[in-house]
This record gives structure tokens, sequence and C-alpha cells, in this order.
């Protein structure tokens, strides 16, 4: 049965203006300077230079309010505009800008790809046609870091689905071997095991190697898992070859691709948001000049509206209400900017004074513990600003660039009770297993037992969370002969 009713019901939207000062206060140094650049260009009513006075510009603008009709913006979906579904690609790269250059676009040489590199290097095998395609679309196979990742029988059956290609695996196989022989050494390999094989036998045969591509061969499943004990035993040789062997294993590159990437065709720099100095004995913050762009509203846009105040044409009513548009979104970007401005500019005040310990000596054992609710309290603004804020961006300090949220940690009681940061007991921590005796590695428990014995009361699991945080293997893959 269908009825009326009438419900009152309290309903929290953002103006578009929030959303876009949102989007920009997330935004990095040199995004923020592309979405400068692209606002500029599709809205004319909007330039670089020093702004006028504004003055004139509301009067003329409200001289059309009453003839004009109103312009009101329709609903906001939130979650469209805020939805993390797509990644912004700054998320998923570094800033490649260097603070000191003039030029907004840094040069570099691009080179030519990894997939290009190889395939310029099979023109030294005599292929006929349909080998060259198998082994290019091998090559087109190796993934960043040199690995072979799929299976020879579904390399099989796309070649025969996609390209048309009617091969066997052992066809497919042969081929495999050859593109092995590519550089960087160990290339076109399928797992770990294989690309160090494929590196050893590249090398000029020695007694220590041989030992080495057994021990691969025959005994890996004892070498990645470290029990030296049972390699000596089953290979009958002494402590002494068996750590000359595996010196010779740890030289080898597990990720021959990473070769490729380190030699210099892809330069990355890092450009700060923030820039905190010592002077005196005191901080100085400050945002990066790019990060602060003086903007104002076209001059020749406020002359048209000028011209069509005089002229009151009617006809001209659209022409009219598309100018007062740009110039409502100028200055809405405007004010945005000027938000962003001081929003970073707040954040990062408290946070060089709650961390003004670390910034004026560079410990990080003098890092205090640091939510994101402290700073919001401070500020006067929501968390998710904040948040907002901390993402992706660096600030410059006498000690180097660090990244914003690594200075955020929780907080952990020691044995005098009083809070000391995870950061600290972290560094502590990586500092007992780089002391400890490498052929006894101190397990968990014994970790655990050492930042007890230093005031720092906490359980053997906070203490394997921590070791896997800071990338530390398990004490057994930590020993050494």
């Amino acid at each position: 049965m269908l009825k009326q009713g009438l419900y009152q019901k309290l309903q929290q939207k953002l103006t578009p203006q929030q959303i876009q000062l949102m989007k920009l206060i997330q935004l990095p140094t040199v995004e923020f300077e592309q979405r400068i650049k692209q606002e500029i260009e599709e809205n004319p009513a909007l330039e670089e230079g020093k702004e006028e006075p504004e003055d004139d510009l509301l009067n003329i603008q409200e001289e059309f309010e009453d003839d004009a009709e109103v312009i009101e913006a329709p609903d906001i979906n939130i979650d469209e505009y805020l939805s993390d579904d797509e990644i912004p690609d700054y998320r998923l790269r570094t800033n490649n800008y260097s603070p000191d250059d003039e030029e907004k676009k840094v040069p570099y040489a691009q080179g030519e790809s990894f997939t290009q590199y190889l395939n310029s290097q099979l023109s030294a095998f005599p292929l006929n046609e349909k080998e060259r395609k198998i082994a290019e679309f091998l090559v087109g196979s190796i993934n960043d870091n040199g690995y072979l990742r799929r299976d020879i029988i579904e390399i099989v059956d796309d070649l025969a689905f996609t390209h048309n290609i009617m091969t066997t695996e052992e066809e497919v196989e042969k081929i495999l071997r050859l593109v092995q022989e590519l550089d960087p050494p160990g290339v076109g390999a399928r797992n770990l095991k294989e690309t160090l094989l494929i590196q050893l036998r590249r090398k000029k045969p020695t007694q220590v190697r041989e030992l080495a591509i057994k021990i691969l061969e025959k005994g890996f499943d004892y070498f990645i898992n470290k029990k030296y004990k049972k390699l000596m035993a089953k290979f009958e040789i002494t402590e002494e070859l068996l750590k000359e062997a595996i010196d010779e294993i740890t030289k080898l590159n597990p990720k021959p691709g990473n070769a490729f990437n380190s030699t210099g065709n892809f330069v990355e720099h890092v450009i700060p948001d923030f820039i905190i100095n010592v002077i005196d004995d005191e901080l100085e913050v400050s945002l990066n000049a790019k990060n602060a762009p003086v903007l104002r509203v076209s001059p020749a846009y406020t002359e048209m509206l000028k011209g069509y105040k005089e002229n009151k044409d009617k006809s001209q009513k659209d022409a009219v209400m598309f100018i007062k548009q740009k110039l409502d979104s100028a200055k809405w970007f405007i004010d945005a900017v000027n938000q962003r401005r001081e929003t970073l500019l707040r954040t990062i005040q408290a946070i060089a004074e709650h961390q003004k310990e670390y910034f004026l000596t560079g410990d990080e054992r003098k890092i205090k513990p640091m939510i994101l609710k402290d700073i919001a309290e401070k500020i006067g603004m929501d968390i998710s600003t904040v948040s907002r804020v901390a993402n992706s961006k660096y600030v410059q300090t006498p000690y180097g660039v660090k990244l914003l949220k690594e200075f955020f940690s929780e907080s952990m009681k020691d044995a005098k009770g009083e809070d000391v940061s995870t950061i600290k007991i972290k560094d502590i921590l990586k500092s007992v297993v780089e002391q400890e005796d490498k052929r006894k590695p101190l397990t968990d428990e014994q970790l655990a037992k050492a930042l007890r014995e230093q005031g720092f009361p906490i359980a053997r699991r906070t203490v394997a969370k921590y070791r896997e945080q800071l990338g530390i293997p398990v004490a057994r893959l930590r020993k050494e002969i």
C-alpha cells in the first residue's frame, strides 16, 4: 500500500569549491603545478601575475546580478570525486623534478625501453621469420625484473590464438634458451634458481663456481634456508670452501632486469613541498616557492564585462553569462589556492613544533609519538585534511629530504611509564640486529628480551611485526658462516 509522508532529514553536501580545495590540498608540488597550468589553459579569465584590486570587478558583477540568471552548480556526487578506485598517477611515481631547476620540465633523455633493448639483440641470432616472432613474443612476456613468469604451454596457446603461429613446447623451449643468452645475464629465467644458474654458467669456470652450480642444482632448498651444515655434509666440503661458494652466489643479481633500469635511462628526482631550516637554534619553516604561485583574474575579461555593462545589450546575455561564469571560476580557484597554501603552512608549522627536538638535532630517536589527530587538534582542522596534507609530500630538512608521513607514529609506554615513539623502538631494534653474532642470530624472543633490558617492555609478536616492517628476515635467514 502506497502512502505519502513528510520526513525531515539532515544532509551534508560539499560545494564544488570545497571539493576543489580538498583535491588541491592532496596534490604534491609537481602535480599542483600541472593542475594550475591546466586551469589557466581551460579558463581564459585566470592568469599568472600580481593581483589587481577587485572593487571594480565586484561592482560590475553586482550590476548584472539582477538581470542575469542564477547559475547553480548541480548536486555533487562526493563518491565520484573522492573514489579510491582510480589511484592518481602521482601516488605511483616519484616527483620527476629537481628543486634547483628553473625549467618546469627537466629534459632527460628517455632512451630505449627494456623490451626494445632485448629485441635489438635478437638480430645477432640466425632465426627464421617464425622463430623471430616467437623470440619477440617471449621478450615481450619478460617483466621488468627480467623474469618470464608464464608457463610455456600458455605461451604456445597465445601464439596460436593471437598470432596464428602454430608451434610446440619443445620449439618454444629451444628459442627461450636463445633468449636467455641475451644481456643482462640471467634475463628470461622462470625462477630465482634458473636466473642464478644462467649467470654462473656465463662466467669463466673455476672450482668455486662449479661448486656453486652444484649447490644450486642439487641443494637449492638447503641454500635458501641457510642450512649450511647439511650443505657441508651433502657435498663433503669444508666450511671455508662453502663460504667461498656462497660468496660467489651472493654476488649474482637476483633481479637481472634491474641492471638495465639502473644504468641511468630513467632519472627520477624528489622535489620537496616544504623546507625546514635551523637558524640560531630556531626552526624556519616555509613552503616551496612553487606551492605559492601568484594568480589573478584577467584584466582583459574585467574590461569586457565593463563594456557589456555600458552597452546593456540584452541580445548579448549569453556572452555576459559566459564571462561571469569564467570570472567566478577564476576567483574560486584563486581562493582555493590561497586556502591550500594557508592549510599547508599551518600543518607543517604544527608538525615542526611537535618534532622540534628532532629537527634541531637530527637524532631519529628523538622523534616524538605523533598521530594525525594530534596535528588536527593543534590547527583546528579535520583529521582527513591533515591526512591529505601529509600524503605523498616531502620535506627538506638539514638532514636530507624526508617523506612527511614518516614523522607520524604510534606511541608505547617504556619501563618508566613515558610515551616513546615506535620509530625510536624500531631504530633500537635495527641496531640490536646489526650488532648480533651472525653465526647465531637472535630469535624474536631474544630480541624482545634485549629490548626489555633497554627499558622497552614489548611482546615477541610486536618485535616480529616491527622486524617485518623494517624488512629484516627471521633469525634462520640472517645466519652467516
